[in-house]
């Protein structure tokens, strides 16, 4: 068994700085993509940020120039640190990764979900 513990959400106003965590544990053999997705009241859960093994990154729009995704595969955790945050990025922010378990079956994993609330 697998799983992914996000922590780091929170209340912030907006221009504020925000950084998410998200530890993976267990059965691990390797993990390989990270990311982070989001969903917001009433929408559907949309891609945020994700992170190759590599170091390779992939972002959404919308938080180009103000999220930084990045991960220490030593500890198999992945982090986002949002700046510059606004309304529109107020939801529950979703750790997802691909991991290689010990019996070399590669499955997607998703975390539980941490909430990120953006208010003045």
């Amino acid at each position: 068994q697998v799983q992914l513990v996000e922590s780091g959400g929170g209340l912030v106003q907006p221009g504020g700085s925000l950084r998410l965590s998200c530890a993976a544990s267990g059965r691990i053999f390797r993990t390989y993509t990270m990311g982070w997705y989001r969903q917001a009241p009433g929408k559907q859960r949309e891609f945020v940020a994700t992170i190759t093994s590599g170091g390779s990154t992939d972002y959404t729009d919308s938080v180009k120039g103000r999220f930084t995704i990045s991960r220490d595969n030593a500890k198999n955790t992945v982090y986002l640190q949002m700046n510059s945050l606004k309304f529109e990025d107020m939801a529950v922010y979703y750790c997802n990764a691909n991991v290689e378990t010990l019996t070399r079956t590669t499955i997607n994993y998703w975390g539980q979900g941490t909430q990120v609330t953006v208010s003045s």
